[in-house]
């Protein structure tokens, strides 16, 4: 069975940093596979078309430069935040409020982000919501363990799993180690 819209795919994979020889991002196993229902949109497009048509026990290698992957980074998404966003009884909660740490938030809009403290001033909180992986090109090798028919649930997006975690939500994946 090949790789099509609405199949269940189970793939392992090792993600790495431009090419071949880069540093490894992200390795999946068979114990870890990724599971998914494919064309759903809750992967890289372009990943999707690299293994479109492949089948149970084919082999996958392919480079997604940044633009194709999640995009360049870009200084508009640094921002500066007012401190009183991080109080919490009219202080700084140091607990969440560390340099390193992401931080999930809504945007004007009511939609979730996850953005990363860079610095804390006196007045402000820089945070960087670029995607981590922004600006990074991407070199993917791996193979595909299993493709089947997806289930009337499973298309409807109740059972399918996002990432090795298997934890996917409507809200998404619960362990923020999605792809896509």
């Amino acid at each position: 069975m090949k790789i099509e819209k609405n199949k269940i795919v189970s793939l392992i994979y090792e993600l790495r940093e431009d090419n071949l020889d880069g540093k490894v991002i992200e390795a999946l196993d068979d114990g870890r596979p990724l599971t998914f229902l494919f064309g759903s949109g809750r992967l890289l497009p372009e990943f999707e078309s690299n293994i479109s048509s492949l089948g149970k026990g084919d082999s996958f290698r392919f480079a997604l430069d940044s633009g194709n992957a999640y995009g360049e980074r870009r200084e508009d998404m640094i921002i500066d935040l007012p401190v009183g966003i991080f109080e919490k009884e009219g202080k700084m909660d140091e607990e969440i409020c560390q340099v390193g740490n992401e931080v999930p938030m809504v945007d004007s809009e009511g939609h979730k982000v996850t953005g990363l403290i860079c610095e804390v001033g006196d007045r402000s909180v820089r945070m960087d919501f670029n995607h981590p992986m922004a600006g990074i090109n991407l070199f993917f090798e791996g193979k595909i363990l299993d493709v089947r028919e997806a289930t009337a649930e499973e298309i409807a997006g109740a059972n399918y799993s996002c990432s090795s975690c298997g934890s996917y939500s409507d809200s998404g994946c619960s362990s923020g180690s999605c792809q896509g």
